[in-house]
This record gives C-alpha cells, structure tokens and sequence, in this order.
C-alpha cells in the first residue's frame, strides 16, 4: 500500500468511536455501519493467492486509492446528514422581554425609592437621616440643594437610597425636591461621589375662577362658603361694597352675588398663593352693581363700576370688615345700665381682632383708653364732621394724635374694651358737634371720582378681559 494512502486512512478504533458518537446524535448515521467496517478492515490474503483485499462478506475489496476516496465521500454525506438533522430539529433562543429584564436588573439593584412632605427645606436633613443616610451626606445634599429651595415653602421629596451602600449608612443616589410652584432641584451622584445638580424651573399659569351664588337665610359669609368662595375673600368682597351696601341689613334670601379672581395654578392644577379679588356683583330687589378691582399708575388700587367712577365717596357705610349690625341709632334699654338711653351710633359685632378702617380721609384726634368708651379713636375729616370709634381691642400700630390716614386705611381693631357686652365696634358720626345716624346719610355722587385719559383706556381693557373670561367660565 502507498505509504501517503495509508497515513490518511483512519484507524479502526478512532472510526468506532466516530461512528459511536455520531450513532448517538443522530441514529440515520447507523446506517453506514457496514461501511466503515469495509473501509476498515485490515485485509487478509491467503499464501499462493492474490492480494486481492474481500470485504466482510468474502467480496473483494476495492484497491487503497479508491477505498479513500470512497472514505472522504461518506465522510462528507455523514456531515451533511448530521447539518441537516440539526437544522430540522432546531428551536429559537428564548429572549426575555423587556419588561424582564427591567424587573431583573431591579431586583440586582438594591434601590429603594421613598416620598416626603417637607414643611420646609430645613427639614431635608432629618428626612435623609431618618431614611438611613450619614448625616455628613446628609449635610452635604441640603447644602447642594438648598440655594433651589426657598425657605419656608412646602417641599415634596423623592429620595432613592441604596441601604448599606454608603458609609455608616444607606448612599443617597438621587434625591429630586420640589416646591408647590413646581421648581426645585435634582441631585444625582456622580462617579466621584459629589452631587450632580439640576435645578428645575417653576410651571406657573394664572386662571380666572368665577362663581355665583345666592344669599341663604343666616348670613352672606355662610352662602359665599356654600358657592365655594375661599374665605380669605368674603372681606374683600364685603370692603368692595362697603360705600354702597351693608351686607348686615341689606340683603335678604334669594339676592345673588357674583365673583371673579384671578389664581396661580402650578403644573397639576393646584392652587398655589393667595388668590386676588378681580369682580364683584351684588343685586338685591332694589339694586344691583358691578364692581372691578383696578391699579391705577400711582399704585392706588380700588373698585371701580363698569364706567370708571371709583367707588370712593364721602363715608364708608360699614367701616369694619365683614361685621354685621346688632343695634342701630335711637332711643334703646341700655343692656349695662338697665334703663333707656340715646344710642349715639352703630354697633357692628365682630371677632376680637377684625380690622376697622378709617371712614374716610383725615387726621386722628385722638387715640386713647377714655373711661367706658374703651380704646377709642377720633378721627377729624377734611370736611369738618368727625367719626368715633369705640372698644378697640388695640390701635393699629402708628395710629396717633396728628397723624394724617386715608380712607380704607386700618386704624385698629374690634374688641371689648369698657362698657361692652362683647366683641363689636360702637361707630357714630358727629356733623356741626351732634351725633347723626351714620346709616341716614346719603351717599354723595358727586364726589366720585371718575378716570379719564389712558388711565380709562387701561381700565376698559382690563374690564373687557375679566368680562371675556366671566362669559367663557360660564358658557
């Protein structure tokens, strides 16, 4: 045999094993058996005879050349046999889907994520302390946060914390505090274990809320409640009216009332600050008007009616806020001295506390305790009649002899001080140095005052703009 032939014929045991192995895999392989056995066999030649190799079966055998050619063929097919029955028999990898791998790869990070109210920026340390936190990170996030955080606003945190991570604690990874505005700041940890600030910018919008309502039968301050009015205005709308109604007797069930004010909503919708009184109406049987709140340009902010005229004349006919009368000017029984006296003025019952203004412009006269009228306040005006004002618990402060106020302006406050039964203001006017009855004196048009020129201009535009909003809340 050529030696080349024969260093390429594979022997018999490395030929089993193959046979054994691909057998096993795949069992159309076994097939070829008999094969390998021919290929394989050594050959037997009988003395005197030809070397003429026979198979298992006394065939002859094919010469070497052939026989390896023979081998490299069935090699091959076997190969191709075995691709093709894996091919057949195949199945997809499995891929996990997304959300999988996300919930995996979770569950490896040890993240927590927690949620906190703040009354204020200065308790963001001992949320971060009381969530694990060292109190020297802790430090350090609230000083990195703290120039995005105004003090003394409400603060939502979100802390995410890996617990043990940090040291002698849980490491803060983010931390994102926000205010009712919707600005704040994000803290996230870089490589270097400092904080990554992000400070994010505030999502104001202002709308105008309108509500309507009618008067129940206790009192304007529980239906303005019932309609929904935030109870920080019922005095301003109680104030717009005061030269023109007094809420405490002349209104009755059934007359409706209207309001518009203008309020800053952050990025959810939620109210944020003090809402601001732009309109108010008020019809009784007898009347009705409009009123809207405007700023002049010399920052003299008032009421004034669908034309222009303020609503400023003479004397405010209810000079504290949101009182209601419990005994009117005449001849009553005295409820201290038991018998019947000349009641000089007005009572308007009201909270300790409740501001009392000024009737109209002039100079204190006089601010004292003076015997069973309480702290009292006189008040000369320009025209020469005079308005007093008993039982003040306190005066406002700067409120003084010689000292010149404004109508509207706060020169005390209700109390019950010297011959009192309780909470109220004793309000009288004096005209020519006799008492009259403050509800019997007439409003006097005249002494309006009107706008005109581009101040009327930016008055209409600004009334036009409430109206435009009233028609679009209400259709």
């Amino acid at each position: 045999m050529d030696s080349n032939v024969a260093d390429n014929v594979p022997d018999k045991d490395s030929l089993n094993s193959s046979r054994a192995t691909l057998s096993n895999s795949n069992p159309s392989v076994t097939d070829f058996g008999a094969f390998w056995d021919g290929i394989a066999s050594p050959t037997t030649v009988a003395a005197g005879t030809a070397a003429s190799p026979a198979g298992p079966s006394g065939a002859v055998r094919p010469p070497p050349d052939r026989r390896f050619a023979l081998a490299m063929t069935a090699s091959a097919a076997i190969l191709a046999s075995s691709a093709l029955a894996a091919w057949l028999t195949r199945t997809e990898p499995a891929i996990a889907p997304l959300d999988s791998v996300a919930i995996a790869a979770d569950a490896g990070n040890n993240t927590q994520e927690r949620a906190v109210n703040l009354a204020g920026p200065d308790q963001l340390i001992g949320a971060l302390v009381e969530a694990g936190v060292s109190r020297d990170d802790a430090n350090a996030a609230a000083i990195a946060a703290s120039p995005h955080l105004a003090s003394g606003s409400e603060i939502h945190a979100i802390l995410v914390i890996v617990p043990g991570a940090g040291k002698g604690g849980a490491l803060l990874q983010q931390l994102r505090a926000t205010r009712l505005d919707g600005s704040g700041v994000i803290l996230a940890r870089a490589a270097d274990g400092s904080y990554a600030v992000t400070p994010i910018l505030a999502a104001i919008s202002r709308n105008i809320e309108v509500l309507r309502g009618e008067i129940d039968s206790e009192s304007f301050y529980t239906s303005a409640v019932s309609a929904g009015l935030i109870d920080t205005l019922i005095p301003e709308f109680i104030n717009a009216f005061s030269y023109d109604f007094n809420l405490a007797s002349e209104i009755s069930p059934g007359d409706v009332f209207e309001v518009a004010y203008d309020q800053e909503v952050n990025g959810q919708g939620e109210a944020i600050g003090q809402p601001k009184l732009l309109y108010a109406q008020l019809t009784t049987a007898k009347k009705s008007l409009a009123l809207y709140r405007f700023q002049t340009t010399d920052d003299d902010s008032g009421w004034f009616d669908g034309n222009g005229a303020t609503t400023k004349r003479g004397l405010m006919r209810t000079p504290v806020d949101g009182a209601r009368i419990t005994s009117k000017f005449g001849m009553r029984f005295h409820p201290v001295l038991h018998y019947n006296k000349l009641h000089g003025g007005t009572d308007f019952a009201a909270p300790t506390g409740t501001p009392i203004f000024a009737a109209a412009d002039g100079t204190i006269e006089f601010a004292a305790m003076k015997g069973a009228n309480g702290n009292l306040t006189i008040l000369r005006h320009d025209n020469g009649w005079a308005t007093y004002y008993l039982h003040q618990n306190v005066f406002a402060p700067g409120i003084a002899a010689g000292t010149r106020v404004t109508q509207g302006q706060r020169i005390g406050d209700v109390g019950t001080t010297g011959r009192s039964t309780g909470p109220h203001l004793h309000y009288e006017v004096h005209i020519d140095g006799e008492r009259i009855d403050p509800l019997s004196i007439p409003t006097d048009e005249a002494s309006r005052k009107r706008l005109d020129g581009a101040a009327l201009q930016a008055f209409l535009k600004e009334r036009d703009r409430i109206d435009t909003a009233r028609s679009q809340r209400t259709n």
